[in-house]
């Protein structure tokens, strides 16, 4: 991959989460992870100072979840990064939310590596990203 790295921000409250996430991205030509956040709040000033290319976003996380922190930080922020939510959980409702605070892409956690990797690259070009059960979600 040619040109700067994409800069990546991890957002999630359980560190061996962020670890692994990290460890997948870093071994990943062309991704750089520049910073981490283990709360919402703490998502939201990482973001304002980092300046990422994207952030893969946890829903459930203390202080301010992972939904509100996306909405914070893209209707604060000009030109804001690409807000991936990645969550464990397969709800609706999220998927929703997510979308609707104008986040790029959801994602579950169970994901292959591949597919992290790929949600990464994709975002930062300015696609968007559902897993397929999202989308049958949406379109129900």
């Amino acid at each position: 991959m040619s040109g700067a790295p994409v800069r990546v921000v991890l957002a999630d409250d359980e560190r061996m989460v962020r670890t692994a996430l990290r460890v997948i991205l870093d071994a990943e030509e062309g991704i750089e992870v520049v910073g981490e956040a283990t709360t919402g709040a703490e998502a939201v000033s990482v973001v304002r100072e980092l300046r990422p290319d994207v952030v893969l976003m946890d829903v459930r996380m203390p202080q301010i979840d992972g939904i509100r922190a996306t909405e914070q930080i893209l209707s604060t922020l000009e030109d804001p990064p690409r807000i991936v939510v990645v969550t464990t959980f397969e709800n609706d409702a999220y998927v929703y939310d997510a979308l609707h605070a104008g986040a790029a892409g959801f994602l579950l956690k169970r994901a292959a590596a591949e597919e992290l990797v790929q949600a990464v690259r994709l975002v930062a070009c300015g696609d968007s990203l559902l897993y397929p059960a999202a989308v049958r979600t949406l379109a129900a």
